[in-house]
């Protein structure tokens, strides 16, 4: 719809950026930390590992301190689950407490409101080494994770993530990094994992609840909507298979506490059912979100697929479809520009994605990632002109304030990132943020902190609550 007026963003709408703890933080192995999946994990060639990153641990009042200068509202990051308990069960690392209740209290202090999410693809390598998702084990442990967040961080953080992008772990997981430390990703097993998953994610909202009633918590997935690559009916079917299969299968889980039908037939065909036991169910109808995080960096287009056989996922990442016999197969998205690294740009898919999301689910919305990835220079005199990057957001803040005039009750908008960090597997190289940190892939020199040109603009989007956005 066109629209002659549109309505405001909300006046305590919540402008701000994200991280994610293995990506920025740096400090491995300090003061107690345990090793996590990630840590351990295996690197594509000619990428940088994860041990300083940008190095946030040692830089979160410089940092913080930028944040509020572009005057966040919110910043959200996650918590390293190894920092606090480094087996992930038992003692408590009081120096890992201590770090995050320093970031809150920092943000806090300049009114920016922490948004914690509780797992960010960091799974502790203790765990993995006993199954990890595998076990039924890691829900209980989670939810024992999950107690302690609570007890140390509830009264005063008021929003609360749980699991970062599950689908893409359970799609993508041997590109992330979460698949195991065999690379292997077969479908019995993922699917079984994504079901403890799901119960860990029920047993926090529900613990949130208990524990923290003046607090509000929701499942952060990435979600996109998927087009047919034709109007022909076999491609639209296509594009319902993908979107049940990549988006619905985890919120009806989180939202309705069910599996979707067209996601459970899908996994009958494959064999891949999970088992669930006795009481399952419960648990996840029992697990109620506040609200619905989501990532968002572009939409996907599928086609019919014939081919029994097919299973190719050899070009695909979170951003790009694969083919599944039978099911559906990647199509080249018609007229839509690439970023650098071949995601497609779709501002008004941002749009139907919000729709689609608040007509199924009628819940308030976040976005907590939604940005560029591109190879920025500097120039002389520190400048770094990412006008790329600004038109970027200026399109998609568009496209979110049309959506709010369609009535989606969106409440924030949490760009990737606020920082550069390291991208999962594409190293430093491809930055995000609103601040470059001058480091290269092997090369840290000083970890220097230089506003980009998007950093006075944003500071201008969000001063203005989304009306200056030239």
């Amino acid at each position: 719809m066109n629209y002659k007026t549109l309505k405001d963003f909300p006046e305590d709408f919540l402008w701000g950026a994200s991280t994610s703890a293995y990506q920025v933080e740096g400090a491995w192995d300090e003061d107690g930390k345990g090793l996590s999946v990630q840590d351990v994990g295996k690197y594509p060639e000619g990428t940088t590992d994860f041990k300083v990153a940008s190095d946030f641990y040692h830089h979160y009042k410089e940092d913080i301190k930028l944040f509020a200068e572009m005057g966040f509202k919110a910043f959200r990051f996650s918590v390293a689950w190894t920092r606090i308990l480094p087996n992930g069960i038992g003692e408590i690392n009081q120096k890992g407490i201590d770090f995050y209740n320093n970031v809150i209290n920092e943000l806090l202090s300049y009114g920016i409101e922490p948004i914690v999410t509780m797992y960010h693809f960091d799974l502790p390598y203790e765990l993995e080494k006993k199954g990890g998702w595998s076990n039924r084990e890691t829900i209980d442990a989670f939810e024992n994770y999950s107690k302690v967040v609570f007890e140390s961080f509830g009264d005063r953080v008021k929003y609360f993530l749980t699991i970062n992008e599950q689908n893409m772990m359970i799609l993508f997981g041997a590109i992330l990094g979460t698949a195991g430390e065999d690379g292997e990703d077969p479908a019995k097993k993922l699917y079984q994992q994504n079901h403890h998953m799901l119960l860990a994610q029920a047993k926090a909202m529900k613990l949130c609840h208990d524990m923290c009633p003046s607090a509000k918590i929701g499942p952060a997935p990435n979600i996109s909507s998927v087009y047919p690559a034709t109007s022909k009916p076999e491609d639209i079917l296509a594009a319902s298979n993908f979107s049940s299969i990549r988006n619905w299968l985890y919120l009806d889980a989180a939202v309705y506490g069910r599996y979707n039908s067209v996601a459970w037939s899908y996994m009958e065909k494959k064999g891949c059912t999970p088992v669930i036991e006795d009481g399952d169910m419960e648990v996840l109808k029992a697990g109620k979100p506040d609200f619905i995080a989501f990532n968002y960096y572009s939409t996907m287009t599928v086609a019919e697929n014939k081919e029994e056989d097919m299973n190719d996922k050899s070009k695909a990442d979170q951003q790009r479809a694969f083919a599944e016999g039978g099911v559906f197969k990647a199509a080249e998205s018609v007229g839509l520009p690439k970023t650098e690294f071949g995601w497609p740009i779709d501002p008004v898919g941002f749009r139907n994605t919000l729709r689609e999301i608040n007509e199924r689910y009628d819940l308030p919305l976040i976005v907590t990632e939604n940005g560029l990835g591109a190879y920025d220079k500097v120039e002389e005199g520190d400048i770094i002109d990412d006008e790329y990057r600004i038109d970027y957001l200026r399109k998609h803040i568009e496209q979110a304030r049309l959506a709010i005039t369609d009535g989606v009750k969106l409440f924030g908008y949490c760009p990737w990132s606020a920082i550069d960090l390291v991208s999962t597997h594409e190293g430093c190289t491809k930055r995000y943020g609103f601040v470059y940190v001058n480091r290269d892939e092997f090369d840290l020199k000083d970890l220097k902190r230089i506003k980009k040109k998007s950093f006075y603009w944003y500071k201008d989007v969000i001063s203005s609550n989304g009306e200056k956005l030239e």
